[in-house]
């Protein structure tokens, strides 16, 4: 377990920026309407260490700071911060010590993609914009109540061998993961656009899934061709 005071000037300068990293985007969610009250959380692992900053637990969004983040170790234990960290970071540490790959998780109760979790109903990969995001349905896992690390064991059970970002847990809301928070909070904010645009269509009638190939061939095309790429002059 990494000691705050051990910390090297390096991590010391990693922690104080995802401090600010996690307390700014914390605005995103309220921005796209994905959580209310103070409901919701954001959390980021250290580079670099066992380190985890999370949102503080019932602490409205509007008087969220830097200082008020809460540094936990790996096994969801609080290190230092003046608040109680969030319910949910018993979840969120579980993830973390089971996906290494994951950086970041955002957990909201969006209105559309809470609809779909409620009925405990995955979202068809039926447009293209959820072909390029999630590459595939966004699944529903379990259902587990809050406050130990149920909810993580069924985020990693679920996203195993998936290429969604995105979970809907059963009758609960929505967990996203990502290589760093800013891409889990954009997960979080897809999804809720997807989960809206899918719902409206089927009020009109049958919502067909896109073929596999279709799904496979989008998806790579936005993961490795969109947009501007490292080391590119074009």
């Amino acid at each position: 377990m990494t000691a705050l005071s051990d910390l090297s000037a390096h991590s010391a300068e990693a922690l104080e920026a995802a401090r600010a990293r996690v307390c700014a985007l914390h605005a995103e969610l309220t921005r796209w309407n994905l959580v209310t009250w103070t409901s919701g959380n954001i959390s980021e692992r250290v580079p670099g260490t066992d380190l985890v900053v999370i949102k503080p637990s019932g602490v409205t969004y509007e008087d969220l700071t830097p200082d008020s983040m809460v540094v936990c170790d790996l096994r969801g234990e609080r290190l230092d911060g003046r608040h109680a960290p969030s319910s949910d970071t018993d979840a969120h540490a579980y993830v973390y010590r089971h996906m290494p790959e994951v950086n970041a998780v955002v957990h909201t109760h969006s209105t559309y993609a809470t609809a779909w979790a409620a009925r405990s109903e995955p979202i068809p990969c039926a447009i293209t914009a959820m072909a390029d995001e999630f590459g595939d349905d966004i699944p529903v896992g379990p259902f587990a109540l809050i406050g130990g690390d149920d909810i993580g064991r069924g985020i990693v059970a679920t996203l195993d061998g998936h290429r969604s970002p995105a979970v809907l847990m059963a009758k609960h809301g929505v967990f996203t993961v990502g290589k760093d928070a800013k891409a889990a909070v954009k997960a979080a904010v897809m999804c809720e656009d997807v989960a809206r645009t899918v719902h409206l269509a089927r009020e009109h009638g049958p919502v067909e899934r896109l073929p596999q190939e279709h799904i496979d061939a989008l998806y790579d095309r936005y993961q490795n061709v969109y947009g501007q790429r490292e080391g590119s002059d074009t």
